[in-house]
């Protein structure tokens, strides 16, 4: 299958024209969160049957040429593991998809025992991927070849497989399962991403739970220097100076630039480039007033334990999922998930309609267990009918 790479605005015309009568058409992105500061995409590939895109949107900007594409409910947009990419693509190109197929939910409903696309392309079409470039710096340019060939791979088989587990899906009946589990998909990451709520950095730092006010403070101070140097060099924090490096700083809290050079994971670079602010802070932290110290955050409060009728209800409905898993040959959490048996025991909800009232929770879910969920919820127990009688 050949493979254009895109990189200006001409080719990225010639690809919006070549895209335009194109029904079904599969997508990857490739970010650097494991090299650089920010996770944007560096890379992002297309494929339709017959032919492999290779985009570069740090070269040019692709929302105007994709969006009819992907915006377009008629068009199938393939993608292996899409709710991470799904999101990059909302945030980076603001776009939201309107129609998609995920193989590795379809293989996650299968039962496969194992659902990477590596392991999916090898088992059902005798392809074998290299995972040696995982892990690139897909910020990097040049791309070598090899790299342009790996991110490739991850796209031009796409199609084929999808066929496979479509077939597979209907011939189990559950093809209407995925489709609602392409929806939730799309719908979840069109939602507002509420997860970078803030957090004291400390928190993240293994073994700062036991540093006294001062050296948590300096902690602080020392995460906030790496941050800054790490956002202009754009690096991944860890590369620049880890976590247990600064933790051990906190604690030795070295006086002079040579004392710093000399710390295990210091790089002299590093202490001789931006070492004298990160003493300055160290030294304010430790003659500052101290009411001025921050130490490490007391816990928060803990999630009330249920009441015990709600927690009877959740241990028979895990049993349930657990022995419906077992049945259909999915694994427990694919049937569903322990914080929606957890809903579900809280509402007990009277019938079907207001089971499927309930977030996350699916039409299959309502048609593989329904039934069997109302019957737990509201068989009385031994127990229950015991003291019934007694009455």
């Amino acid at each position: 299958m050949p493979v254009t790479f895109v990189r200006d605005s001409q080719g990225a015309a010639a690809l919006g024209d070549a895209l335009s009568g194109e029904m079904s058409i599969a997508v990857d992105c490739e970010a650097a969160g494991f090299h650089r500061y920010s996770d944007r995409i560096c890379l992002l590939q297309l494929s339709t049957p017959k032919q492999t895109w290779i985009l570069d949107p740090l070269e040019l900007d692709l929302s105007p040429f994709l969006r009819p594409v992907f915006a377009n409910p008629d068009v199938e947009v393939l993608m292996h593991g899409a709710a991470y990419d799904l999101r990059l693509i909302k945030r980076d190109l603001s776009i939201e998809l309107a129609g998609l197929k995920d193989t590795q939910v379809a293989a996650s409903l299968l039962g496969e025992p194992s659902v990477g696309l590596q392991a999916l392309l090898e088992r059902y079409l005798g392809v074998r991927v290299s995972k040696k470039h995982q892990r690139a710096d897909w910020a990097r340019r040049p791309l070598t070849d090899e790299m342009i060939d790996y991110a490739a791979s991850d796209t031009r088989h796409l199609h084929e497989l999808a066929q496979i587990m479509d077939e597979k899906l209907d011939a189990m009946d559950r093809r209407s399962w995925a489709e609602e589990e392409y929806l939730w998909l799309m719908q979840s990451a069109h939602e507002p991403d509420d997860s970078k709520e803030t957090v004291d950095p400390v928190t993240r730092v293994k073994g700062a739970r036991t540093l006294d006010p001062v050296e948590c403070t300096v902690l602080r101070e020392a995460l906030d220097w790496r941050d800054e140097i790490a956002q202009a060099m754009d690096r991944a924090p860890f590369r620049v100076i880890t976590d247990q490096t600064l933790l051990e700083l906190a604690k030795v809290r070295p006086a002079s630039l040579g004392e710093l050079a000399n710390m295990k994971g210091v790089s002299p670079r590093l202490a001789k480039s931006h070492g004298v602010d990160l003493i300055a802070r160290m030294r304010r932290v430790e003659e500052g007033a101290p009411g001025n110290l921050l130490p490490y955050p007391p816990p928060g409060p803990r999630t009330p334990r249920p009441a015990p009728e709600t927690e009877a209800r959740l241990e028979l409905l895990r049993a349930l999922r657990n022995e419906v898993a077992g049945e259909i040959g999915l694994e427990r959490g694919r049937v569903m998930a322990n914080h929606l048996l957890m809903d579900i025991a809280v509402v007990g909800p009277a019938d079907l309609d207001a089971l499927t009232n309930i977030p996350g929770v699916r039409e299959w879910h309502a048609e593989l267990m329904g039934e069997r969920i109302l019957t737990v919820l509201h068989t009385p127990s031994d127990q229950e009918a015991g003291s019934v009688g007694k009455t």
